[in-house]
C-alpha cells in the first residue's frame, strides 16, 4: 500500500493571520468572525490568531505577501467581499485579487487559502457570509488548517 500524507484540523501551536480587505465590511466582519470561531474551535489560542485589515480586494495579494513573507505564520487566510456593480470594474479587481492570492500561494512559504467571495447582489453577499450559504470565513479557515498541517507532514516526510 503506498504511503498517504494528509492534514488534520488541529490548530494547537499553530499561528494564523486572517487578511481582509475593509471594502463592504458589514459582510467582511462576518468573514472573519466565521473564520476565527473555526479557528479557536480547532484549538487556536487567540493568542495565535492576528487579523490585518487593508483597504480593499486588490490589496488582499500584497499584504498577503509581506504577511506570508514574514515568517510568523503557518497560515494566512485571505478574506473579502466584491459586490458586482454596473461598470466592468467588478471583473478586474475580483481577476486581480484572485491572480495575486494565487501567485503568493505558488511563491512558497506559508499556507494561503481563498476566502474572497465574489456576488452579483447584496442578497448573495449575506448568504455566503454566515447565513443560508455558510460561512465562507470559516471555510478558508478549515482549509487552512488542513494546509498547515499538510505542509507540516510533508516537510517533516510523514
Amino acid at each position: 500500500m503506498p504511503k498517504l500524507i494528509e492534514g488534520g484540523f488541529h490548530g494547537t501551536n499553530k499561528r494564523f493571520a486572517i487578511v481582509a480587505s475593509r471594502f463592504n465590511d458589514i459582510f467582511a466582519d462576518r468573514l472573519v468572525a466565521g473564520a476565527v470561531d473555526t479557528l479557536v474551535r480547532h484549538g487556536v489560542s487567540d493568542d495565535d490568531i492576528t487579523v490585518v485589515r487593508c483597504p480593499g480586494a486588490f490589496e488582499i495579494p500584497q499584504v498577503t505577501r509581506h504577511v506570508a513573507g514574514s515568517g510568523n505564520y503557518d497560515a494566512v487566510i485571505c478574506l473579502g467581499v466584491v459586490i458586482r456593480g454596473s461598470t466592468p470594474h467588478f471583473d478586474y479587481i475580483c481577476a486581480e485579487a484572485t491572480k495575486g492570492v494565487g501567485a503568493v500561494a505558488m511563491s512558497g512559504g506559508p499556507a494561503i487559502t481563498y476566502g474572497i467571495i465574489t456576488c452579483d447582489t447584496l442578497d448573495q453577499a449575506m448568504e455566503r457570509s454566515g447565513s443560508k450559504a455558510g460561512n465562507k470565513g470559516a471555510e478558508a479557515a478549515m482549509a487552512a488548517l488542513e494546509l498547515a498541517n499538510l505542509l507540516q507532514a510533508i516537510d517533516e516526510g510523514a
